[in-house]
């Protein structure tokens, strides 16, 4: 049963890789707008496509997507979102299908893949890890980006989460972001994406319903950068341990 399980899940993750590919070939042209496009306009017109091309692929692939707790943008001023990392299945699902327009930070190196790296690059803040001068122009760009009325999208965690605890640690970058800018933070916490995508074995997929629980927003007032921190760490960890069904 277990060599069967295993065909099953490599056949899942090569057709939803195919799928993945093919899908993108059918929206790629629509992304040529974003060459002649101004921000914020060039944001929201990824952002829509990318919501077409996302659900179409879940579709295709079999993938169940559910989204809970919209009503937090309700009247709320643009904002920093931070979501977990499990998954190489979070990015694609968590950025298009969030109730507003934003970008998310990015390690530069996705930008040179071939035709999707051209495509990821304009919904995103590039930055190279390895260079300080990079990071500290990821940062004024970030600030640019809530300069525009957007939303910008962080994994705190920075890499996805490989590990049995439910978040690793968080890196400063978002809440030093919340602090300087005075943004409030939503926390979006992503369930079952790692059973369904892991990361090890490779290529192996398992059916199911991802879903996306956005959570009340944390404002920075009186607060220092670390108190948020915290504060947003206990509030996802908690909530991941509560619900999550792996």
């Amino acid at each position: 049963m277990k060599l069967i399980k295993n065909i099953i899940a490599r056949a899942l993750a090569f057709w939803a890789l195919l799928m993945f590919a093919s899908t993108m070939f059918i929206f790629l042209w629509f992304y040529f707008i974003c060459i002649v496009l101004p921000d914020p306009y060039k944001t929201r017109w990824h952002r829509r496509l990318s919501q077409l091309w996302m659900g179409l692929f879940m579709i295709l692939s079999g993938i169940r997507f559910k989204v809970t707790g919209k009503e937090v943008f309700n009247g709320l001023e643009n904002a920093i979102v931070v979501c977990n990392h499990n998954s190489l299945l979070d990015i694609p699902v968590s950025f298009p299908f969030l109730p507003r327009a934003n970008k998310t930070i990015a390690k530069k190196s996705f930008s040179y893949i071939p035709i999707f790296g051209w495509i990821y690059s304009y919904g995103t803040v590039l930055v190279d890890r390895k260079s300080n001068k990079s990071r500290q122009e990821s940062y004024e760009q970030m600030k640019h980006v809530l300069n525009h009325g957007l939303d910008m999208l962080i994994y705190p965690e920075g890499t996805r989460n490989k590990t049995s605890a439910p978040l690793k640690s968080f890196y400063d970058g978002a809440f030093k972001l919340s602090f300087d800018t005075q943004k409030p933070i939503v926390p979006v916490v992503l369930l079952n994406t790692k059973k369904m995508l892991p990361a090890k074995p490779s290529m192996y997929l398992t059916l199911g319903k991802i879903e996306m629980h956005i959570l009340p927003a944390v404002y920075p007032q009186g607060k220092t950068s670390e108190i948020l921190k915290k504060e947003v760490y206990d509030i996802m960890a908690n909530y991941y341990l509560a619900n999550n069904k792996d």
